[in-house]
């Protein structure tokens, strides 16, 4: 109990508020960004655009067939070597961008495979042009059926920002890491802490899903 007691020290915890907000920082700007990639990739695949949509299914089908760490890596070693990014939390953000874009990808496109063609065919005998159809109508209904898988996948980024400690982000895993490293006593405390760190960000954005859920569904 005493390891505990010391492990909890303000000066311990503030630490891992440090890197809790890193955490919630890195999903939030990749949140947003991988839900305006995934939106464009599935809107273009569903669409079938000449050669184009090939080219980004192809695309999407070898990133969500390939481990996270492995794009993480990429992205920390092996674009500096084309003279771009070597801050961790950008190559963070690049990975979890790409990998989670791609898993949104196809979220978007059955979700709007789940529309009836009816409405699209509805929305242009009155007059609408595609892009109109697809924006006022078709979208919309998509949207309401793709809430639970995407916000699910929101939790899942959550908790992936947590495999970018490998190269050094100063999320909370890391910051945990530091801490125990300095008193081995203190690594069932730092993970026990972390994990109700994540269990309470993850709970409430679950809650917040299954309040989406009724709302709109």
């Amino acid at each position: 109990m005493e390891t505990f007691i010391h492990a909890y020290s303000w000066i311990d915890i503030r630490f891992l508020l440090q890197g809790l907000w890193v955490t919630i920082y890195v999903s939030v700007i990749s949140i947003i960004l991988s839900f305006i990639l995934g939106l464009i990739c599935g809107l273009v695949r569903y669409m079938k655009i000449k050669y184009l949509s090939a080219a980004v299914g192809f695309v999407v089908d070898i990133i969500r067939n390939l481990p996270l760490l492995l794009i993480i890596f990429f992205t920390y070693f092996g674009l500096p070597k084309l003279g771009l990014i070597a801050n961790p939390t950008i190559a963070s953000i690049v990975a979890l961008v790409v990998f989670e874009g791609a898993m949104l990808s196809e979220i978007v496109r059955s979700g709007i495979n789940s529309v009836p063609t009816g409405q699209m065919e509805g929305a242009r005998s009155n007059g609408m042009t595609y892009g109109q159809a697809m924006i006022h109508v078709v979208l919309p209904q998509a949207i309401r059926n793709m809430v639970p898988a995407i916000l699910s996948q929101f939790v899942s980024l959550i908790k992936d920002t947590s495999v970018a400690t490998i190269i050094v982000l100063p999320e909370l895993l890391y910051h945990a890491q530091i801490i125990y490293s300095q008193n081995t006593s203190y690594l069932i405390p730092m993970y026990l802490i972390i994990a109700v760190m994540y269990f309470i960000v993850c709970f409430c954005l679950s809650k917040y899903a299954n309040h989406l859920q009724k709302k709109y569904l």
